[in-house]
């Protein structure tokens, strides 16, 4: 109680300071939990407010962060052909993979916290939760070499446009962190597509090319000189032959058999390939996805019928067979790209995806259906739960006034 009495007594003034009391309540309310609830019996009486909720999504995606930090640098030192043991060279491949996450992660937050405190203030009430979420999944779903810049640009667009031009959380139409992407790849599209982007520490990713080390690998040296460590080597290049293409470029270039040449399929399971920071180990957002069904936060009739949705369409594009992408089997198409991804932490976003029991069934095999089908179809983009999911986010409120209808209609019958 000591600790709450503090905080109460330099509780600044709402209406002489409204800046810095916005920013004390945000702090104070996702320190403490409330001291009430509703009383009687028709009340749900818990404790969880809308910020532990939204704490509890990003927890869930911390071993994706673990991993991701981590296979920054495993596939940076893989196109320089050392220390290809998963294991081998460890200190040196978390040290670049922290230096290429936290700028990413820190400025996601400075832009998007900094947005929502400003429109907070302007509007003269708390700060909204909804970025808590956001700001974790933006740095996972972008490349490990993004420019900065152009992440600043796709946050702002992505909070302003997406979701305070709206009304401010539970009230956005599309899934935020998605825009901040969607809005990468029209405006940037070099930035987050190609065979390039996915492999970090070099200007340019091509046989001779040297590694671009900066001063926090310069301050790492120095460290790992301290304790006898090997350290990073600033004449280091790109080996002959490495190319940093994805499996699903590979995929579409030569079907599954290209794939396997280059990738094991223990490597793409477990997820030590290039790709997105955190969409590419597998057990690990499964990991996630069982704690948020557990807690109830994520909907298991989604993330089921988007499974079944693709299922379904693979099959579909298996018998068609005009394309080596189309002949890859099923099963296998979820060993590529960021399915699982999308299916645990994208499409069960709760005010963005359908409400209705069974319009979440209709909603999570339209992703599944549709993203498959631009994955394959598509020549400039292959992959499609991005585009999908933003698509059925359009559509989710009728998909559930339709469902609705529905069900009154049915009991109107009846009585």
């Amino acid at each position: 109680m000591g600790l709450l009495d503090f905080f109460k007594k330099i509780e600044p003034d709402k209406k002489d300071k409204p800046f810095l009391h916005t920013a004390y309540d945000a702090f104070f309310t996702f320190a403490f939990a409330p001291n009430s609830t509703t009383k009687g019996g028709v009340h749900i009486r818990d404790g969880m407010d809308l910020k532990r909720t939204m704490v509890m999504v990003v927890l869930a995606m911390q071993f994706c962060y673990i991993f991701g930090t981590y296979n920054i640098g495993h596939q940076h030192f893989v196109a320089m052909g050392q220390y290809l043991g998963f294991v081998e060279g460890m200190h040196l491949k978390l040290a670049h993979g922290l230096i290429q996450l936290l700028p990413i992660f820190i400025w996601t937050h400075v832009v998007g916290l900094g947005i929502e405190f400003y429109f907070a203030y302007k509007k003269g009430h708390s700060v909204e939760e909804g970025f808590l979420v956001s700001g974790a999944l933006i740095p996972l779903i972008m490349p490990p070499d993004i420019p900065i810049w152009i992440l600043c640009v796709s946050v702002a667009f992505a909070v302003i446009l997406g979701k305070e031009a709206f009304g401010g959380t539970g009230m956005n139409i599309w899934n935020v962190a998605l825009l901040a992407r969607v809005f990468v790849f029209f405006a940037y599209p070099t930035s987050i597509s190609g065979d390039e982007v996915w492999v970090s520490g070099f200007e340019q990713l091509a046989p001779g090319m040297a590694v671009d080390y900066g001063w926090g690998h310069d301050l790492a040296n120095w460290l790992f000189g301290l304790v006898n460590l090997s350290s990073f080597d600033a004449s280091a290049v790109v080996a002959d032959g490495y190319s940093g293409a994805t499996p699903l470029a590979l995929a579409y270039q030569g079907g599954w058999e290209n794939v396997t040449e280059h990738f094991t399929i223990a490597q793409m399971w477990w997820g030590t390939i290039p790709g997105s920071i955190g969409e590419t180990s597998k057990p690990l957002i499964l990991i996630g996805a069982a704690i948020l069904v557990f807690t109830g936060i994520g909907s298991w009739r989604i993330m089921l019928s988007m499974l079944l949705g693709a299922i379904v369409m693979s099959l579909l594009l298996n018998m068609w067979g005009a394309t080596p992408f189309m002949e890859v089997p099923w099963m296998y198409q979820f060993y590529m790209g960021s399915f699982f991804f999308a299916m645990a932490f994208m499409a069960t976003d709760p005010v963005t995806a359908s409400s209705t029991s069974r319009g979440k069934w209709i909603y999570g095999f339209g992703i599944g259906m549709i993203g498959m089908l631009i994955r394959v179809i598509n020549p400039a983009y292959p992959e499609g739960w991005m585009l999908a999911i933003l698509f059925l986010n359009t559509f989710a409120p009728l998909i559930d006034h339709y469902v609705l209808e529905a069900n009154m209609k049915k009991r109107m019958a009846h009585a």
